[in-house]
């Protein structure tokens, strides 16, 4: 993942989605391009057009804050797509995204005893770890009855974008296979941004790009998204469906790793149901991590 060829992409694709209409520009007789022009944005960003064209050429490293931001303002980026930016010219600039320089995020991580005690005393949620590359690292035991279609028999680190492109049963397990897959890419793309040297995550493109043309199409659309707050479905093959809550934490502690929750509204029968599954997992012996097999990372 060039660096310059992602921040080159990333600006043609948002340039070619803002029509003259909604910069508010009047287009003129014989246009070519459904987007704005290179000359248009530069106008609506108060560069000069040989300086935006570096910058679409992926010579982002150096832009100030103020011309990112009138960059972003001109390409009528939403918060997710503006922080996509930033990280691209931090990584140009070979700063790290936070603070502090980000670790790899490894099941060794994830297998603290603490913050698997944490998962374990969360009994009423699904409760799991990720980590940039979307490996499932760790889960309470409800979380392993939950991602019984995806864990399977433990041979490799669960992967959700493993699962969710390349295991015709993810078709089942989410009732809304697009959106879900339009969700996983982008985020994998807003990790890809804040950090382009993850070789786990460069390799997991490589193969799903070469494994899926699903993936490889939407890998191409440089959309990218926070995870953060919402809603989904799944239909599990011992409960039916249920429609969950989720909130995405980041552990500080170890950055790079997220703690993710889903939850039903109580008295729902997605509540009824997750209880179920609760019921379910208390009669199997929780491990304490996930199987682990280092070749996938």
């Amino acid at each position: 993942m060039d660096n310059r060829a992602e921040v080159r992409e990333f600006l043609m694709s948002r340039r070619a989605k803002i029509t003259p209409a909604q910069a508010g520009i009047t287009p003129g007789p014989n246009r070519r391009v459904a987007g704005l022009r290179r000359t248009e944005v530069a106008l609506l960003a108060g560069v000069s057009v040989e300086y935006y064209a570096k910058l679409e050429r992926g010579a982002i490293a150096g832009a100030s804050a103020s011309v990112l931001d009138a960059l972003a303002q001109a390409l009528q980026l939403d918060d997710t797509e503006r922080a996509h930016l930033f990280d691209l010219a931090r990584a140009a600039d070979g700063i790290p995204t936070s603070g502090r320089p980000r670790r790899k995020a490894t099941t060794q991580n994830a297998s603290r005893p603490s913050l698997q005690w944490a998962l374990d005393s969360i009994t009423d949620a699904v409760a799991f770890v990720r980590n940039q590359q979307q490996d499932l690292l760790a889960t309470n035991p409800l979380g392993r009855v939950f991602y019984s279609p995806l864990i399977g028999d433990g041979g490799r680190t669960p992967n959700l974008a493993r699962f969710q492109f390349l295991d015709p049963s993810s078709h089942e397990f989410y009732p809304d296979w697009d959106r879900f897959a339009e969700m996983c890419v982008a985020i994998m793309r807003s990790e890809a941004g804040r950090d382009p040297h993850d070789r786990g995550l460069q390799n997991l493109v490589g193969e799903l790009s070469t494994r899926s043309e699903t993936f490889r199409t939407l890998w191409g659309s440089h959309n990218v998204r926070t995870h953060g707050t919402g809603t989904k479905r799944f239909h599990h093959p011992d409960v039916g469906e249920l429609t969950l809550a989720y909130e995405e934490l980041a552990v500080t502690a170890e950055p790079g790793l997220i703690l993710m929750l889903y939850t039903a509204e109580p008295g729902s029968p997605s509540a009824e149901r997750l209880q179920l599954l609760a019921s379910l997992a208390a009669e199997h012996t929780p491990q304490a991590t996930l199987h682990t097999d280092k070749r996938t990372h």
